[in-house]
């Protein structure tokens, strides 16, 4: 498949424009919605703040919802980049190493175990350490035995790890209602109710996790040639692999940890900054960060006027956009 964009300069300046757009959209995303705000009140809600309703809504709403959209779409789709070039695997996503999985089900024994003497921030980290040991489970069953680890191994661990959690989250949800009530509010996948404190909380953690994938799109480059030409070129494949299995902890973990699971983000967004700019990861990640967020961000927008005066949680949103895209990914494939 050719790409879109051929020429440094053409990649380049299809890039800022995207960045305008993601700016765009954040504005967007902080103007319109049940109650519409012109620029010049959200504005005011910075230099002259006077504690009305519509200030404290854009400071203490809309801005960290912008804010937590575009950082957790971008690292999403950074994920999705990741995982796809780890388990070739064109619709390999966060879900595909049970990531979603794992963290839904360390909150539901939190608050099963726990109940409300957790705080928001509490679940957040727990979440994490959820995704973070899931990934390491898959990693390791994908790796044992000979050859080490294999795309289809991966895969194979991954689907058997998140239907497994998924299955005892079911289990502990069914024996305690109020388990299952306060765990929908994650296991839907949402960006409103997070305060910029939650955020900027993890904030660190995704941006570190795009730096260190920009650090490996060499070597992701590389292992695209097969994992026996890229150790003759020099790439220690072990470490690489762990490394990306590292960074897909950060951004999805990461990412689930803030907003609860948000799929198919991971999936659709790789493909079109492939089309846009083909094979090279040194584009595509970056696109990835931008066309991630800018995609959330609007589809968040959507979500707000589906069901008005009533907000669908933007994992809906995603999912409904997402599944016809899905489809198409494979049935293209099936004629190829």
């Amino acid at each position: 498949m050719e790409s879109l964009l051929r020429s440094r300069f053409q990649k380049s300046a299809v890039l800022i424009i995207g960045v305008i757009l993601l700016g765009i959209a954040m504005v967007a995303s902080v103007l319109y919605g049940i109650q519409n705000f012109r620029i010049t009140t959200a504005i005011e809600a910075y230099t002259s703040f006077t504690g009305s309703n519509e200030h404290l809504i854009i400071q203490h709403t809309r801005v960290p919802r912008a804010i937590t959209a575009a950082f957790v779409g971008g690292s999403l789709a950074v994920a999705g980049v990741l995982l796809q070039a780890l388990t070739r695997n064109p619709l390999a996503s966060p879900s595909v190493f049970g990531i979603n999985s794992g963290a839904a089900f360390m909150i539901v024994i939190a608050l099963f175990l726990f109940g409300s003497m957790f705080s928001f921030s509490q679940l957040m980290w727990v979440g994490f350490l959820g995704a973070g040991l899931t990934a390491m489970i898959v990693y390791m069953l994908g790796s044992a035995g000979r050859g080490g680890m294999s795309p289809l191994k991966v895969t194979l661990a991954g689907a058997a790890v998140a239907a497994f959690a998924s299955s005892l989250t079911s289990l502990f949800m069914l024996i305690d209602n109020k388990t299952m009530e306060e765990a929908l509010y994650w296991l839907v996948g949402s960006v409103s109710g997070r305060d910029l404190r939650h955020a900027q909380m993890i904030i660190p953690y995704l941006v570190g996790g795009w730096i260190c994938a920009i650090l490996l799109a060499g070597s992701l480059n590389l292992m695209a040639l097969g994992d026996d030409v890229a150790k003759s070129l020099g790439q220690k494949i072990v470490w690489v692999k762990a490394g990306i299995v590292l960074v897909v902890v950060l951004l999805a973990g990461g990412s689930v940890a803030l907003t609860g699971p948000i799929g198919f983000v991971g999936i659709m967004i790789p493909h079109i900054c492939r089309y846009l700019v083909g094979f090279d990861h040194r584009w595509v990640i970056p696109y990835s960060v931008v066309l991630g967020g800018i995609f959330l961000l609007l589809a968040d927008l959507v979500s707000r006027f589906l069901l008005m005066p009533e907000e669908v949680p933007v994992g809906v949103a995603t999912a409904v956009i997402g599944v016809p895209f899905v489809i198409a990914i494979v049935r293209r494939r099936a004629h190829e």
